[in-house]
């Protein structure tokens, strides 16, 4: 908080330097202010209601998240899952995001053979270069909400090439 002060002290606050007021004085009278201020923005009705979903610093697997370095694009989709229906195994080269709109999802880590089910309301951060599959085994279609962070122009999906049969 005195940081920011002082910050905005040193752009816009230049007259009251001129009057001289001890520094202390100075804090108490811009503390006053803003508790004044933000006990009548408290009063005002809003509109708006916000729930955070997650927070978070790993993705499902553990790894940390880290972001593209150069060139980051999002890319916003919305998936649509029929019953029944596999994804294939894969992986993310990128930060794959999702939200769970309706249906359910599940995620297995084919490395691992660890699996969770997701469901509406869920917020899901898939693991990046690890090999996993998805499926819907619901009865009703999965809608999910993906959003990507991807290198410009990359994909964010690699599907897992069929390992070749050695005794060929």
């Amino acid at each position: 908080m005195i940081r920011n002060f002082n910050t905005y002290w040193a752009e816009t606050g230049r007259r009251w330097r001129r009057a001289a007021l001890p520094r202390s004085l100075q804090y108490l009278a811009v503390g006053l202010f803003a508790s004044l201020t933000s006990q009548a923005h408290a009063q005002q009705k809003t509109d708006v209601t916000i729930k955070q979903l997650l927070s978070t610093t790993t993705t499902s697997a553990g790894q940390q998240i880290v972001l593209p370095r150069k060139d980051a694009e999002l890319v916003a989709s919305i998936f649509e899952i029929a019953p029944g229906a596999h994804l294939p195994e894969h992986e993310h080269p990128y930060p794959r995001y999702g939200y769970i709109l309706s249906g359910s999802l599940r995620v297995t880590d084919t490395e691992t053979g660890q699996g969770k089910t997701y469901r509406p309301g869920d917020f899901v951060v898939e693991s990046v270069g690890r090999w996993h599959t998805g499926a819907n085994a619901g009865e009703e279609p999965t809608r999910l909400l993906v959003i990507d962070l991807v290198q410009n122009g990359h994909a964010n999906t690699v599907l897992r090439k069929p390992q070749q049969d050695s005794n060929k």
